[in-house]
């Protein structure tokens, strides 16, 4: 007589046939169900078909299948319990040693835009979790195996143990349990995200008055162990979301830094991915070609230009003291030329859709510089201003915040109308020539901490202050940080202006335009003091505060 039963029913059935032989070999009889009993079979290994145990066959579709007392009750019965042993004695059930078992692939299933819901609901796994769960509750007797990673060490155990007699140390079973209720939760959390999306019940920054469930559910898997966290003395790990498009971690179907290959370097650190998640997100947000540096979470230089070469080297220049050691992104592949131009600056990371071979070879001559290409910037973040967030290669998502016993929750911020939307509120207009300029600006303010002030002339940003606990010395640091070049350029603030005194800044240092929200209650005085200078200037009805 066999001296335990497996019952095997996978979804994934990566390694199985050998796991399966493994266990035959230690004296497990094999329970098992459709697919997975015909593979078993087809590779020679004797099959008990559940319908055997249970007396039952399969029906309404399948969905019935494991949802009987002959096999829960085999799972769940207590070893030490006479009662329970003389129950199954006496309704012909037997013992149920282990549960192998992996669920209905739901998230990659609906990660398909062809899916229906009627698709996604026949997708739900009911009788799977059922096993899990019931096996991992009764771990104390039960092995619940739910990951093809644990087939061979668990194998090894077993052989380990009294000389092959297939026994499952009691640590080793509550390893496995905690990982199976972490997978069931996991895959709940996944249909539960799914059907709210269905019932347009969670709203991502799509429209005003968004509604957010009662209680949210939050997956991540780790990715890697950090260093430490901002400090040496702060541990840290990086996760990844896992959402329904990201369910089966297909790394395509990550977004950000989640999707990020690293190709060169050594590991990134807390601070690396905060200031990596800041340059890509700003970089998606742009059209243009654009390369963003990033130092401390702050764009310290924004340039466009017209080759990814040409890009670099000119936000090199908007601040070459601050990008030293920063991080910067471009939002085009990476050619020779560009490659060249920045193996000549110091920087810890470089992000990028793709790299040439050639380049790759100048820039792996940095030997402390990281590089990561992230193939699909359109799944990033933020789409570009004037672009609908619910449009085609668009990220919709919600913003978390971290506070003391609790999360804030909200909507990204995907930008506003377009330029040629915005109220001229002085009777001086800008020159055509700015108003790119301005739109420049108005994008780059958004991504700077508040209160921001941004200084562009010809695509490029020359001088940025922010995080002050006054705009006014935001003004003064991106002035200062201009010197001569403040001249003829446009400044975006990325608040209303309730004073007069960032505009005498501008009118002082010969700005050519101003952008601003505008909707205070002290807006004339603002107006009044561009107007009395000729100086242009553009409210947008939209603010862009980043604390």
């Amino acid at each position: 007589m066999p001296k335990h039963r497996v019952l095997i029913s996978v979804s994934d059935k990566t390694g199985v046939v050998e796991f399966a032989s493994a266990l035959a070999d230690l004296g497990y009889e094999i329970i098992s169900t459709g697919g997975t009993a015909a593979l078993l079979t087809e590779a020679g290994l004797a099959v008990t078909a559940v319908s055997e145990v249970t007396g039952c066959p399969e029906m309404l579709d399948g969905r019935v299948k494991t949802l009987h007392p002959a096999i829960h009750g085999g799972i769940l019965a207590r070893r030490d319990s006479q009662e329970h042993l003389q129950a199954l004695t006496e309704n012909g059930f037997g013992l149920i040693d282990m549960v192998v078992v992996n669920l209905y692939p739901f998230g990659k299933v609906t990660a398909n835009p062809a899916c229906s819901f009627a698709e996604a609901i026949e997708n739900i796994d009911i009788g799977g979790p059922a096993m899990i769960r019931s096996a991992a509750k009764n771990h104390q007797f039960v092995s619940v195996v739910v990951d093809a990673a644990d087939y061979q060490p668990l194998i090894d155990e077993m052989k380990a143990n009294g000389s092959g007699s297939g026994e499952v140390c009691g640590a080793t079973r509550l390893r496995l349990a905690l990982k199976a209720f972490q997978r069931t939760s996991e895959y709940d959390a996944v249909i539960a995200k799914f059907l709210t999306r269905h019932a347009e019940i969670e709203v991502c920054g799509a429209s005003a008055g968004a509604s957010y469930p009662d209680q949210l559910s939050l997956q991540f898997a780790k990715v890697a162990d950090l260093r430490y966290g901002e400090n040496p003395h702060q541990t840290a790990a990086f996760y990844r979301e896992i959402s329904p498009d990201t369910a089966e971690k297909d790394k395509t179907a990550f977004s950000g830094m989640a999707a990020a290959e690293q190709l060169w370097g050594k590991e990134l650190s807390y601070n690396n991915i905060q200031d990596a998640d800041a340059a890509l997100r700003m970089s998606a947000s742009f059209a243009e070609p654009v390369a963003v540096a990033v130092k401390h979470a702050n764009p310290c230089g924004v340039a466009l230009g017209d080759t990814s070469a040409q890009a670099f080297e000119r936000v090199y220049e908007a601040d070459p003291v601050s990008i030293f050691g920063g991080i910067v992104a471009l939002n085009r592949f990476i050619d020779a030329a560009a490659a060249e131009a920045i193996t000549k600056v110091h920087l810890d990371v470089l992000l990028a859709p793709g790299f040439s071979e050639e380049a790759l070879r100048k820039l792996k001559t940095k030997k402390n510089m990281r590089i990561m290409v992230v193939p699909d910037l359109s799944r990033n973040f933020v789409t570009p201003l004037g672009m609908s967030p619910t449009a085609p290669g668009a990220l919709s998502n919600l913003d978390f915040k971290r506070v003391q016993g609790g999360l804030l929750v909200q909507s990204w911020d995907h930008g506003d109308k377009p330029w040629s939307a915005w109220k001229c509120v002085t009777k001086a207009e800008a020159a055509p020539e700015l108003m790119d300029d301005l739109a420049f600006a108005w994008q780059v303010a958004a991504h700077v901490k508040s209160n921001a002030i941004v200084l562009v002339k010809n695509g490029m940003t020359i001088g940025i202050g922010g995080g002050q606990t006054n705009r006014i010395d935001a003004a003064r640091i991106a002035i200062n940080a201009a010197g001569e070049k403040a001249r003829g350029a446009v400044m975006a603030s990325d608040g209303f202006l309730p004073f007069d005194d960032v505009v005498q800044a501008a009118v002082a240092a010969d700005i050519g335009a101003i952008v601003q929200p505008g909707g205070s209650i002290r807006d004339e005085l603002s107006i009044k003091a561009a107007a009395e200078a000729g100086l242009p200037m553009y409210f947008t009805g939209v603010r862009h505060f980043r604390h």
